[in-house]
């Protein structure tokens, strides 16, 4: 999404950026919905993950590749002195704390072999999601800027 900021610093969303934040916000809330449900499931049934080899190798690459796009994106939006390029920096941790959580439940998991800790990481993906959720919802009605939790 193109983020625009006049010269005074006020960001202006056209109906189009509301309805995408509304969307991309409402999608959020869907995720956390059916990581809640999947994952107290899991826990009732007593459902163990078959293995959580690949859920460790896709949280490697991705704690290496957003700990890069981080550390450029933060590098780029300061020298280009862009609220918009600092603020999507900051929005890319939420993808590395997700890739956080997901690397421990699973190396948790394959160590311990107690299966809802597994459920517990997606406990915890789903707490992230809802934040983000409500944080869509809400720049969407008052063309708030971007924070994704973070200063």
């Amino acid at each position: 999404m193109v983020v625009r900021i006049k010269s005074s610093g006020i960001e202006s969303r056209d109906n189009f950026e509301k309805t995408a934040l509304r969307i991309t916000g409402y999608s959020f809330y869907v995720l956390c919905a059916g990581l809640l449900i999947s994952s107290f499931y899991n826990i009732y049934t007593n459902h163990h993950p078959e293995t959580t080899f690949w859920g460790t190798i896709i949280s490697l690459i991705s704690i290496a590749s957003m700990s890069i796009l981080i550390y450029y994106k933060m590098k780029v939006g300061k020298k280009l002195n862009s609220a918009a390029l600092i603020a999507d920096a900051n929005c890319t941790k939420t993808c590395l704390y997700l890739s956080i959580i997901l690397l421990l439940s699973s190396v948790i998991y394959s160590i311990l072999h107690i299966g809802f800790i597994d459920s517990l990481g997606a406990i915890g993906v789903a707490y992230f999601s809802f934040n983000e959720g409500k944080e869509s919802i809400e720049k969407a009605k008052t063309g708030k800027v971007c924070s994704c939790g973070h200063d």
